[in-house]
């Protein structure tokens, strides 16, 4: 459940919020309420808003991953921020703990994801498939806990269940991620991937907004690594 304290960073025209796991970022078709209304819900009560609040979500992270989610609280800073999303020009760096650590201490994972509607599952192939969208991520390992591997990921695109799928495909399933081969469910019902930084130039001001949000620290091992990564 969305709180006050959650807020990252707001002004005029736009507010990142640190996203909990479980929660949705967009009310879905059953009508399960999300953190756009709960955020709408906030401004209005607290800026004493007559009329309807203008909320844009400007992109969505999964409902088990926590972190950095960025909403327009202008049309015009939704429109530019959309522009920026589809030029690429939003970084996006995750925090991911992997059951298995990578062959290689950093590198490039490019593969082209093709995506199962039915099973709203992703698969992750080496070479180009029919329906397949071309995925790519830089990664960099962090460090490590007796039996966990903190993998630093900046997406370099944006795939359906991307970083899950491809660090699945090279052995390093996400803790707590059954979908993609995790042996175990986290207690929460989540996945340990969380949105750890976003960084884009501010849609009206035109200046560098880089923004970092904490891990869930009722998490044990996602304190572990942020106290000992920093």
């Amino acid at each position: 459940m969305f709180t006050i304290n959650d807020i990252l960073y707001e002004d005029n025209h736009l507010i990142v919020v640190n996203k909990h796991v479980g929660d949705l970022v967009q009310t879905d078709p059953d009508q399960t309420e999300a953190i756009e209304d709960q955020i709408k819900a906030m401004i209005k009560l607290r800026d004493h808003k007559p009329g309807a609040v203008y909320l844009g979500v400007v992109h969505r992270i999964d409902r088990p991953v926590s972190g950095a989610v960025i909403f327009a609280k202008t049309s015009k800073a939704l429109v530019r921020l959309n522009e920026m999303i589809r030029a690429g020009q939003i970084r996006k760096t995750y925090w991911a703990i992997t059951e298995n650590r990578p062959s290689e201490e950093q590198g490039t994972l490019r593969h082209w994801i093709v995506r199962n509607a039915r099973t709203n599952r992703s698969h992750a192939h080496l070479s180009p498939k029919r329906d397949g969208k071309e995925a790519i991520l830089e990664y960099e390992v962090l460090g490590a806990s007796t039996n966990y591997t903190l993998v630093e990921v900046d997406l370099k695109t944006g795939r359906h269940h991307q970083i899950r799928a491809q660090l699945s495909a090279v052995g390093c399933p996400i803790k707590g991620d059954l979908k993609y081969g995790s042996k175990r469910s986290n207690k929460d019902g989540g996945i340990s991937l969380h949105s750890r930084r976003v960084a884009f130039k501010h849609p009206v001001r035109g200046d560098e907004v880089v923004i970092t949000a904490p891990v869930p620290r009722e998490d044990n091992l996602w304190r572990f690594f942020e106290d000992s990564i920093g």
